[in-house]
């Protein structure tokens, strides 16, 4: 057993080949990552909410793109590198490093594109993967409906088959850049009389420009505007945007989920939301001063700080755990199902301490000028409870692991 890791963790290790690519990639941000444009950039892909932001993320997301440093490890034949996906780890890494603006197709690039790429057919990889890539195509989700949560099984929006073509009714609800998308990932049900109320779902790739479609734009805690609520009237899409076989929607809507929750790889790369580290957290507890002393020299808060680093450099262990199955051999799949919730549940704890420890200035907001670092970190905490909620809630998330990887019962 120990040789096997032995021989896993040696192959993680970067060859002269990575190396020198790593300092390519420092050397084209020291010279590419765009100047502060003067106006506010979005810390996620969700919050992208005028055309002025999208104008400016889009030629940004063309640029990573052609410069290679997006797609690297898709095909070549549609827009790819065709490269070693660690060759994107380490672009990632250093863009994340360098706070680059976010590449905003994330749907297209982390969900809809990998999904295309395992499953899809060689007409559907042509159709759809470069435009991701290039920013020209945006996607969005149609999954979650109001009134209904995070219970997919419950959807209501329908899907009739009438010749060459279906007839879309119903809404869909938390559609990120539903107003900006070309396409949609689009679970509808296409039969309401089966047994089991999941086999009566099917999986589309629909387009958004089609008459019966309309969305309105929901505002968040913070202000922005990133969401949508997206009608479907007698819209009508061509019977070939059916993904797999009708009424088997289902499985293919759980593949795409395992990607939104980082359990499968496939994901193209870039930045999809700007990260706060405990690096970042530091620097508050060394700049804010109570009772006329940095909060760094009081003993409570260096307790806290050194728990909040230990949970952060474990978070990272795990994330190269995952990447040898000799260590993961226990509870197999225990890491990657559990990735979201551990990931998503430290940052809004890390944010909101980082909201203490400002005091009563923890309460200002952008645009107030006595804000501590302008309002980061308040945006960057409101902001982080989307990341709690997408993808299935931490408590689903939760139950996942409770049943997946412990075997727990259902009830």
């Amino acid at each position: 057993m120990s040789n096997n890791i032995n021989q896993e963790l040696n192959s993680n290790v970067e060859d002269a080949e990575q190396s020198d690519f790593r300092k390519g990639v420092v050397d084209w941000i020291k010279h590419n990552n765009p100047k502060d444009p003067g106006f506010l950039l979005p810390q996620t892909f969700m919050e992208v909410g005028s055309e002025q932001v999208l104008d400016f993320l889009r030629e940004w997301q063309y640029k990573v793109w052609s410069s290679g440093y997006l797609g690297m490890a898709w095909p070549r034949e549609y827009g790819g590198q065709g490269m070693s996906r660690q060759f994107q780890q380490i672009a990632d890494e250093e863009m994340k490093k360098a706070r680059v603006p976010i590449c905003f197709n994330v749907i297209g690039l982390g969900w809809a594109g990998p999904l295309i790429i395992d499953t899809g057919s060689d007409f559907e990889k042509q159709t759809y993967l470069k435009g991701i890539l290039t920013g020209d195509d945006i996607w969005c989700q149609g999954f979650s409906e109001p009134n209904h949560g995070s219970d997919l099984g419950s959807i209501q929006t329908r899907a009739e088959r009438d010749g060459d073509e279906y007839m879309i009714n119903g809404s869909k609800i938390w559609t990120t850049m539903g107003n900006f998308a070309k396409y949609m990932i689009l679970l509808a049900r296409t039969d309401s009389q089966v047994d089991r109320r999941y086999n009566g779902l099917s999986f589309f790739l629909a387009p958004m420009r089609v008459p019966g479609v309309t969305t309105s734009p929901i505002q968040k805690l913070t202000g922005d505007y990133g969401f949508t609520e997206t009608f479907f009237t007698d819209a009508r899409i061509p019977a070939n945007c059916l993904m797999g076989e009708e009424g088997h929607g289902w499985r293919i809507a759980m593949q795409t989920l395992q990607y939104e929750r980082g359990a499968e790889a496939g994901a193209a790369g870039g930045v999809s939301i700007l990260s706060t580290v405990m690096n970042d957290l530091l620097r508050i507890a060394k700049d804010v001063q109570r009772d006329g002393k940095p909060l760094m020299r009081d003993s409570v808060t260096r307790d806290n700080l050194v728990k909040f680093l230990i949970e952060e450099h474990a978070l990272h262990l795990s994330e190269s755990r995952l990447k040898i199955p000799a260590l993961c051999s226990d509870y197999p799949n225990s890491i990657a199902l559990s990735g979201k919730l551990r990931g998503t549940e430290f940052y809004r704890r890390m944010r909101q301490y980082a909201l203490t420890l400002q005091g009563a200035s923890g309460s200002l907001y952008v645009g107030d000028s006595d804000a501590v670092e302008g309002g980061f970190w308040q945006r960057a905490y409101l902001n982080n409870f989307s990341t709690t909620i997408g993808g299935g809630t931490s408590q689903i998330q939760a139950n996942i692991v409770g049943e997946h990887v412990l075997g727990l019962p259902k009830d």
